[in-house]
């Protein structure tokens, strides 16, 4: 069984970073890459960059993680949204080690 993964889109790369570390101090979690997007809308946004944070863990271990993640979020620029995958299927899991930010 693929571990689960709690997907976490944030405004600005600082707030993912501190977010990203809230939750893996929260509970017992890794990250997978971080990911970017530039909305088309950037302009109007609070920061022109949405990240996603990836957390890998048990379902519980995953759902600790995002919340905690999303207090903090919520202190600093704001959460995009949240979502839980209990358990990802094969493709699901290859799509979760793209990054556009290893790309230059």
């Amino acid at each position: 069984m693929a571990e689960a993964v709690g997907i976490l889109e944030v405004f600005g790369l600082t707030t993912a970073f501190v977010a990203g570390d809230a939750g893996c101090k929260a509970a017992n979690v890794h990250l997978e890459v971080f990911d970017k997007n530039k909305p088309a809308n950037a302009d109007s946004l609070p920061v022109p960059l949405l990240v996603c944070i990836k957390f890998r863990g048990s379902v519980t271990d995953v759902t600790a993680a995002v919340e905690a993640g999303m207090e903090v979020a919520n202190r600093m620029t704001g959460v995009v949204q949240h979502y839980i995958i209990p358990n990802p299927e094969e493709g699901t899991e290859k799509m979760l080690k793209i990054s556009a930010l290893d790309k230059q």
